[in-house]
């Protein structure tokens, strides 16, 4: 693994910024998180169409209300993952270790870190984790 050259270990003011971030993140995935919970899976079929007939429901309807379902579950498991991802990521800035790539050592760049303020990779090891070239943890 080559060194980068523009890679510079973050400052204490640059963690405080990217702890703020991460918490901002995970509280809006909780929202989100939430509202899926409250408009999929806690109302009835009738609560949510308005629908208050007692004629059988068509099998088509079925068809669509599952899809969306199975739909909001992947959505809410994704979310999930990235709040456990914020979540160690919390824990690396606590034990002083944010900031650097876990497979090479290197400061991850701060560009990186604003896309995506959980990265645990610098992107060259993220893409030799994807390669199948080294394993990830």
């Amino acid at each position: 693994m080559r060194k980068r050259k523009n890679a510079k270990p973050l400052s204490a003011a640059d963690v405080e910024y990217f702890k703020e971030l991460l918490l901002q993140k995970r509280r809006e995935i909780f929202q989100n998180v939430f509202d899926i919970e409250g408009e999929t899976l806690k109302k009835s079929r009738l609560d949510a169409s308005g629908d208050l007939s007692s004629m059988p429901i068509h099998m088509a309807d079925l068809g669509t209300d599952n899809y969306e379902q199975e739909f909001a579950l992947g959505l809410m498991d994704s979310e999930r993952k990235i709040l456990h991802e914020i979540d160690d990521a919390l824990n690396r800035v606590e034990e002083g270790t944010y900031g650097i790539c876990e497979g090479t050592g290197e400061p991850i760049p701060r560009a990186r870190l604003e896309a995506q303020p959980w990265a645990r990779y610098c992107v060259e090891y993220a893409r030799m984790i994807e390669e199948g070239r080294v394993e990830g943890a």
